[in-house]
């Protein structure tokens, strides 16, 4: 440990790939398993144009509403991933970023062209906004909490 510092970073690639691999896994199980919820509720079919098809998110069909609700909420499951896995507040913007950037080049392959909807970016930066600030409130929360000191004397001589 580096003197002077309370926690020492040690660059790790293997981990950090490993926690972008871990959050981008999170990310897609956990957006699947809210939009079959979220489908049940308003028997929608299901299909993987709800993930990556650009078109398929707005306000004007049922399908796009309950899509960005699924969205939304898989952006709150995936704050508590950051505080489970990646557990430093100052870390959360960067791999909330990475994952999405990953859903982005996703999506730009799924569909053939670049997402050209103004739907589809401001779902994707509220998403962002949400899984980032929830992610870093947790984590800071955590961080902050007090290291317990053994107050008691170490021997009674």
């Amino acid at each position: 440990m580096a003197q002077g510092q309370f926690r020492s970073y040690v660059w790790d690639p293997v981990l950090i790939i490993s926690q972008i691999i871990l959050m981008q896994c999170i990310f897609y199980s956990c957006l699947g398993i809210w939009l079959v919820v979220v489908d049940s509720l308003v028997q929608n079919t299901r299909s993987l144009d709800q993930i990556f098809s650009y078109e398929v998110l707005g306000f004007s069909t049922p399908q796009g509403r309950v899509s960005m609700i699924a969205f939304v909420l898989n952006s709150l499951t995936c704050a508590l991933g950051l505080w489970f896995f990646i557990r430093r507040g100052k870390q959360c913007l960067d791999f909330t970023v990475t994952v999405h950037v990953f859903h982005l080049l996703g999506c730009w392959i799924f569909n053939s062209q670049f997402p050209a909807t103004l739907t589809w970016w401001l779902v994707n930066l509220v998403s962002i906004a949400l899984m980032a600030a929830i992610g870093e409130y947790l984590c800071m929360r955590t961080e902050m909490k007090a290291i317990p000191v053994n107050t008691a004397p170490k021997s009674n001589l």
